[in-house]
């Protein structure tokens, strides 16, 4: 008797254990998984990006694999005057959820939930080691951006983030053979804004924009002074991207695409300034006018359209029915039949006359004949 209770108690305990509300278990589970993305030991901070939720729910593009066969990695720059850059550009003061591209940006820097990196190094090139990574502080005195510090937490207010004067970015993307899946892709890679001020500014900053491509003479010719900011990796910004959402046509105003989804299609457009070498020259070392930068441009791009072509011998010529053996191939009617017979030399001729002109142009065959024998 007294197991038959202790059976009934333990399985009413049970019961009353598993019959929480679907509610409950689903406030249970989130409070568990905001108690991991915080750090330990600093309440309220958010963790590393691994453990964040947007990264878990909102996965960016495969990564690239590390054992590639062929890749070819091109910078380009993004004028968001462009209609087709545009959507990156509004709106400039946040609506609501909508926010431009910079704004996300700044605001993913400033709370620490990305890493931006530093663009004063020798090399001209992005670097993600840890002795780039971009000081905060300095960073905004650097741009006489104001903020407000409080219990060592820094804010800026909407109105005073430049999101206004950022109308240029670098776009670092590897184009690369995928040997997984028999692809060609095209990777987004590293983002960098650049924002320009007017010269007449009260304060001014150097200008090195035009130290690498041909915009940097729009920029002086309209008495602008340009500024690379920070670079930041795509894959960090990927999963906060696929929550932004831009509008992507004049035409149709609903946002029915997110910034990840732009970049994911390659919808943006911006000239090659310079590509991955082992010398480490930009187009402008090696292009002294605009054609000639117009040109090995356009060089680059048709050899990128040119690889994926032949890739799978997509470009390859096929015999056309001017070549020998499409001819040899190709079906000849009655009346062509009997005209090449009779122009053929090899053929036996038809008439009397080309018989003659045969005989005479060849050497004659030895006459035999026979020895009468006597008895």
């Amino acid at each position: 008797m007294k197991k038959f209770v202790l059976t009934m108690i333990l399985a009413c305990t049970t019961l009353a254990l598993t019959a929480q509300p679907a509610k409950s278990r689903v406030n249970a589970t989130r409070q568990g998984t905001a108690q991991q993305g915080k750090a330990p030991g600093a309440p309220g901070k958010t963790a590393a990006k691994g453990s964040d939720r947007a990264a878990i729910l909102f996965p960016g593009k495969d990564a690239m694999p590390e054992d590639l066969v062929w890749r070819r990695d091109i910078y380009r720059q993004l004028d968001l005057n462009l209609g087709r850059n545009a959507a990156l550009y509004y709106p400039v003061v946040p609506n609501g959820q909508q926010m431009n591209l910079f704004t996300c940006l700044f605001r993913l820097v400033l709370s620490g939930r990305i890493t931006a990196y530093s663009t004063y190094n020798l090399s001209g090139n992005e670097s993600f080691a840890d002795k780039d990574k971009l000081n905060l502080k300095d960073f905004l005195d650097d741009q006489s951006i104001y903020y407000e510090e409080k219990d060592g937490k820094i804010t800026v207010a909407d109105a005073d983030v430049p999101s206004a004067e950022v109308k240029r970015y670098y776009l670092k993307e590897s184009t690369y053979m995928d040997q997984r899946t028999g692809t060609l892709q095209t990777k987004v890679v590293a983002l960098c804004p650049i924002r320009l001020l007017d010269s007449g500014d009260e304060f001014s900053i150097s200008s090195d924009f035009d130290d690498n491509g041909d915009d940097g003479q729009q920029a002086s010719a309209a008495s602008y002074t340009a500024k690379e900011l920070f670079w930041v990796k795509y894959d960090d910004v990927a999963p906060y991207l696929a929550r932004l959402a831009v509008m992507a046509s004049d035409l149709n105003n609903v946002t029915n695409m997110t910034a990840a989804d732009y970049f994911n299609m390659n919808r943006y457009e911006g000239k090659i300034y310079k590509t991955t070498n082992m010398q480490g020259k930009i187009l402008k070392d090696y292009c002294k006018t605009d054609s000639a930068m117009t040109l090995e441009q356009e060089r680059i791009e048709k050899e990128l359209k040119d690889f994926e072509a032949n890739l799978w011998g997509h470009g390859v010529k096929t015999p056309t029915p001017t070549d020998s053996t499409a001819v040899a191939q190709e079906p000849v009617s009655g009346k062509a039949q009997k005209k090449q017979k009779d122009t053929d030399p090899d053929k036996e001729p038809t008439n009397r006359r080309a018989a003659k002109q045969k005989e005479g142009t060849t050497t004659p065959t030895p006459r035999v004949s026979a020895r009468r024998v006597r008895r």
